[in-house]
Parts: structure tokens; sequence; C-alpha cells
């Protein structure tokens, strides 16, 4: 029996719906969490205003101090039944890594004790060796260094019966280099808070913070796990590079917020649970518009915290999956003809005083404070595009963008109709020079019009990459298996860059006599000029908007190799060198990586594609074909007119046709993997592999396949069918 009929077999056989009851949410959550409420029980005064200070001010930890954190630590985790720690952090893998010590220990006299000191805490040297570098160390240099990371809790990861003590760390190489996620992440947090916090002094002197808040939100797929399986494709590479599209795919729009099936109801429980214990909060589940497609999101977070947890959640939702015999794919587009998935970021920023300054106030004042953060992230958004484009780019998610349901590869900003309307009126309103009468439009048409911006009246555009809802910018083109830090530091990035000249613009008014208020009304006007043409209300999918967009002179860039270059420009690093968040060497590098991955992740598709075909859909072709040729011939041998086989030789014509050509397509590929696989230079082999493997080949292969599939006989096809995987559960 073939592994599709086993898995059509099997697939509800002990597939348990049964998740014990769920407590009220309150009573389990952060139970795993090293809160400052667990700490003050655990630690000295000294020892717990040392880790206040260093969670919400950023100050430095002393090693003495850290001893004592160190042993609060461990009591805690102890008192759960822990036995080992380690450092979590985020390599440029993608994915999540930790290497698990004991606190076990034996003392000089083979005493046997538990132990975890302030150095084991603070600092871990994990082999380095075979995680990205991008060059920035050889091979054989192995040594890397992972740092205690205070701004985010500890926690306990419970897997099984064992329960391990995870404290987030960043991680970098043995000279200072970050290899990490996470430390250019923190780096432009702190840079962003700095030119805020300057410009929002201008409205309120009390401001000494501004914290940027993130809100992701995480679609996925959910697949059984015995079609999981029997998908050789979906196991290597996260998608299936072949499959014909269901009679019923999303046409009837019936899946979208519709009752959650048993099964699919049990594991959102089951890994909801397991995320408050975690302190994930987890706080909307819901069927998204594709077959077997669904999302989750969180209340907003600081950024930070609000990464590490979404990086925790991809863990605990493929963990969990298993128990249910279930597989999550977080792939971009693991399914072609239906939606793909995408983790919008939703970001603002936050101040210590409590305003979010990017929500609309109810006076003239906040208002202005307001306009110039919301006019700014617009500005950012217009002179760093190709930043953006190229922190969201990678091989998964080019075949997602522009795909009729995410946002095109072409960059804009979405404001909504009120507020477009502000900013045409500060256009045509303010001229060039400025008297004090002009003081009456701050108090005018935006004290009367802005606080009537409600949520609701700022209708969200599916089609923008970047879009203002209410009071927040949602970033939708983010792929859903990527981690938000890499687009969350770009925008803190661009943002405190265009803050810092902010300033300098509108200080060096008010060194020339304007009041505050009129010069920092000049410099928005400036802004919106400057940054007009990133503005787009209408349908971001159609070609009308892709003419525009050219004539406007918008970038559309369509693949990762060329995007990625946005990433080594002296642009980029001008912006990420001066604001100490990367240098170019670290830039460098990371581009590196990128083309890297993208190379790596055609290849293993362009593999597995070659792969499928001849062991798997040729024979089971081939096969068919001579059943068909057995058929006519018995057919002729009694006698009967070629008119009354006429359709089998019709579909025999057929599938010989696309069993040759699909053969020479698979054996011009392999050729034409073995060109690019000789070439030295990572971003012309990776240009070489989109273009000269992937375009001319992996549509029309698939195209071939797709066309057997439908006129081999059912029985004899090997790979789970579209309609078997997306709609059986």
């Amino acid at each position: 029996m073939s592994l599709r009929f086993n898995a059509l077999n099997n697939i509800n056989k002990g597939k348990e719906t049964n998740v014990p009851a769920s407590a009220k949410i309150t009573a389990v959550f952060g139970e795993n969490v090293f809160t400052l409420q667990k700490a003050r029980a655990f630690l000295s005064d000294e020892a717990y205003k040392s880790l206040i200070a260093s969670v919400k001010g950023n100050k430095k930890i002393d090693r003495t101090v850290a001893n004592q954190i160190a042993a609060g630590m461990r009591q805690w985790a102890e008192t759960k039944g822990v036995t080992h720690y380690t450092h979590w952090f985020q390599p440029l893998t993608g994915t999540t890594a930790e290497k698990h010590d004991s606190f076990f220990t034996l003392k000089g006299d083979g005493t046997a004790i538990e132990e975890f000191d302030g150095a084991a805490l603070i600092q871990q040297e994990p082999d380095a060796s075979s995680f990205p570098s991008g060059g920035i160390r050889a091979t054989f240099e192995a040594r890397g260094y992972t740092a205690w990371d205070p701004s985010s809790p500890a926690f306990i990861m419970e897997i099984g019966q064992g329960k391990t003590l995870c404290i987030p760390t960043i991680f970098v190489s043995y000279t200072g280099a970050t290899l990490d996620y996470k430390a250019p992440l923190l780096k432009s947090l702190e840079a962003l808070n700095k030119h805020a916090v300057e410009v929002a002094n201008y409205f309120d002197k009390n401001v000494s913070r501004v914290s940027a808040t993130l809100g992701w939100e995480q679609e996925y797929f959910l697949i059984d796990e015995e079609m999981f399986n029997s998908r050789p494709d979906l196991v290597l590479s996260g998608r299936t590079v072949f499959g014909h599209a269901s009679a019923k795919g999303q046409q009837l729009e019936d899946h979208y917020f519709g009752a959650i099936p048993e099964r699919i109801y049990a594991y959102m429980r089951d890994f909801e649970n397991e995320s408050y214990k975690l302190g994930i909060p987890l706080r909307t589940r819901h069927n998204e518009v594709a077959p077997a497609q669904f999302e989750c999101a969180p209340i907003f977070e600081e950024v930070s915290v609000a990464v590490d947890h979404n990086t925790l959640l991809m863990d605990v939702m493929n963990r969990v999956a298993r128990r249910h015999k279930l597989r999550v794919l977080l792939h971009e587009k693991p399914f072609a003809g239906i939606n793909g998935s995408g983790k919008h970021n939703n970001w603002s920023m936050s101040t210590d005083t409590g305003v979010n300054l990017l929500a609309p106030g109810k006076t003239p004042k906040t208002n202005l404070m307001f306009l110039a953060f919301f006019v700014n992230t617009i500005k950012a958004v217009h002179d760093y595009s190709d930043l953006l484009r190229a922190c969201i780019a990678s091989a998964g998610n080019d075949h997602r963008l522009g795909a009729n349901e995410a946002p095109p590869a072409i960059i804009s900003v979405f404001v909504g109709q009120y507020l477009s309307n502000v900013l045409g009126e500060i256009k045509e309103r303010v001229g060039d020079k400025f008297d004090e009468q002009d003081e009456a439009i701050l108090k005018l048409d935006l004290h009367r019009s802005i606080p009537e911006l409600l949520l609701d009246n700022t209708d969200r555009n599916r089609t923008s990459p970047f879009a203002f809802t209410g009071n927040k910018f949602e970033f939708r083109a983010v792929g859903s298996s990527a981690n938000c830090a890499n687009a969350m530091t770009v925008l803190n990035s661009i943002m405190a860059e265009t803050l810092k000249t902010f300033k300098k613009d509108v200080d060096a008014l008010i060194e020339k006599g304007d009041k505050k208020e009129i010069a920092i009304m000049h410099v928005i006007r400036e802004y919106i000029v400057a940054s007009d043409k990133v503005l787009f209300e209408g349908d971001g999918y159609s070609e009308e908007w892709a003419n525009e967009a050219a004539k406007r002179g918008l970038p559309n860039v369509k693949t990762t190799p060329l995007a990625l270059d946005a990433m080594v420009t002296d642009k980029a690093k001008h912006l990420y060198e001066s604001n100490d968040v990367l240098t170019h060497v670290e830039l460098e590098a990371r581009h590196e990586i990128e083309l890297e991955k993208y190379i790596k992740h055609v290849q293993i598709e362009a593999r597995i594609m070659g792969e499928l075909c001849t062991s798997h859909v040729l024979p089971a072709a081939i096969k068919y074909q001579n059943m068909l040729i057995n058929n006519i011939r018995g057919l002729k041998e009694i006698g009967l007119k070629e008119s009354n086989y006429a359709n089998q030789l019709q579909i025999l014509e057929k599938i010989s046709e696309h069993i040759n050509i699909l053969s020479d397509l698979v054996e011009k590929m392999i050729e034409a993997r073995k060109v690019c696989n000789a070439m030295d230079n990572t971003r012309t082999k990776a240009i070489a592999y989109e273009s000269q493997v992937k375009a001319p080949f992996f549509d029309a292969i698939r195209y071939r396949v797709d066309k057997l599939e439908l006129l081999v006989d059912d029985s004899n096809w090997p790979l789970p069918k579209y309609r078997e995987m997306l709609f059986i559960r």
C-alpha cells in the first residue's frame, strides 16, 4: 500500500481530541516565568533593586549581585522540578538554539551539590562553529558567547516530563560581532528610545523613555501527521512543490472565521495552555481564509519580549502539534492556488508617561505630537523602503508577496481617508513662511478632525504592506516563518534616524527665530511633501498600481537576491553604524548569510522536485501509461474500431506528452543546478538559482506534474492530494 493510502486509512485512528479543561487563564499565566514578582520572593533587596534597574533602566548588573540573582533563579526553578538550565538564543539560522547544563556539580572533596552562579547566568561559551557567520570567522574558529538579556524574563520549558530553565540571551562571536537577531534588535531599541525621547520632549519634558511595542499575528496551516509524512516535499522544504488545485479551495469563503474543527480546537487549547504558562499573552484564535489555515494573536508587548514570545510560540506550536498527530506548516506558501501565511507586525511607540505616540490625542498639543511621529514614520518608510523590502525577503516569501492575498513587493503606506485629508490640508494651508496667525491651524482643522479618528474610521487595506490602523502601523508583508526581530530592527533603526534628522531640522528653524510649534509644523509639511509618493489608498494588487508606482519611482523588486542588495548600500551602512546597531562588517556578513539561505532553500526545492518526479510521479504515470497501452491493444485484438477507443488514445497521447516533456525538464533543471553550484560568488549564485533554476523550471515542471495528477488513475497516484490534505480532518 502506498504512503498516501496508508495515510488515508489511518487519518482518524487514534487521533485524540481530549484536552483537559482549561484553568482560568489568570491562574496559570506566567507560572513558568521568573517574573519580577517572583524575583521579589527569592532575591535580597539589593539583588532585586539591581534586577529592576537592569530591566527597566538598562543598567548593568554587578557580578556579585549576579551571583545572588542566579541563586534566586535556581531556587525558584528547583521548586518547579528543574534540574538543568540553558542559554536560549536566536542565531541567524531562523530557529532557536540551546545547550543544556545541569545545576549538579562536584566540589573539590567530591561533595555533590546543586549550584548556579552569576558567571553561568551572565555568560556561556557554546560552540559557534556551525552557526551562520557570513565570513565573520572561519569555520574552525568555534568560540562564541551568549550573554544574558535581563530585559526578557527567564522561563521554564516543559518537554514531556523534563523541565529546563531557559535564560534569554544574545549571541556574539569571539571578536564581539553579533551572530543573532536579538543583539541588533536591542541596539535598535536604544537608538529609537534616544531620538524618540528628544522629539517627545518638545511636547512633554516628563518623557524619559520611549519603548517600541509589537503585536504580531501568526498565521499557520495544520495538516494531519500521516499526510505530512507522505509528502517528501513538505517534510524537506515546508511546501508542496506539486499539487493540482482542489475542486473546492477558498472560493466559497466558508472557512474564514468559521466554526473551528474539534481536533483543531483541541490543539489550539493545548498550545494556548502551554503558552499561557510561559507568559505569552495570546488573546485571539480563528480560522483564516484558506482551508486548513488558522491564526493566533497576542496582546501588545514591548518589542523585545514580543519577539521572544513569538519565537518561543513557534517552538511550542510545533511540539504540541505532534502530540495531536498534526503538523504545523509555517512556510509562507505551503499550497499553491490558495492564500499563503504572513505574520503581520503591528508596531507603535509608547512613552513612560503612558502615551501611545501613534494615537491621535484630544488637544492641539497632543495632536501635534501625534502628527510629528506619524509623519516621521511615513518619511522613514519612504526613505528606506528598500531596507523594509530587504528585511522581508526570503525564498518562502517570494512565493507569497503580490500573489493576490499578500501585499505586493512595492512598499507603500496606507493611512486611510481621514488622515489623507488631514495631510492634504497641511500641504495646502501651511505656506513657506509663517506668522503668528498660522498657529490657528494647529487648533482649527487638526484639533477638530483628528480626535474623531477612532479605530474603526481607518479601514484596513489588505493589499498594503504598511498600513495605519488607528493607533499603530501594521507591517503586513512579514512572512509567517520569519523572526520578527529582523523587521523590527529595521523599523526601529529607520525611525531613529528619521527622528534624529527631524530634531535637527526643527532646531535649525527655532534658532532662526520660529516658535517651536510653527517650526514643528513647517518640518512636518516638508516631510509630507517629500514622502507623498509612498502614500497609496487603492488596490495594491492591481496592474494600475504597478504602473503608477513605476511612474512615482517606487521600486518593485520581486526576487530575494536583488532585494537583499539594499542591505549593503552606503545608505544602509551609514544608517546602522551611525545608530550603533550593526557595523558594516556585520551587515555584509548578514547579506551573505541571507543569500546563502536563499540558495539552499531553492536548491533543496529543486532536488526534491527532481526526486519526486523521478521516483514518484514518472513511475506512476508510466504504470498508468502501460495500463492504457494494454487496454488499447486488447481492444484492437478483439476487432473494435479505433473510434471505440479514441478517448483512451487521446488520454494516452496526453500522458505520453507530459511524461516526455517532464523528463526533459527535470534533466535540464539538474544540469542548470550543476552550473549554479560551480559559481563562487554568493550573490551571482543566488541570482542564477533564481533566474536559471527557479524561474525557468519550477512552474514548468509543476504544470506537467499537476496535469498528470488529473490524468493518472487516482489509485495509482502516490502523493496525497490537496483535497485530502486540506479538507480531511
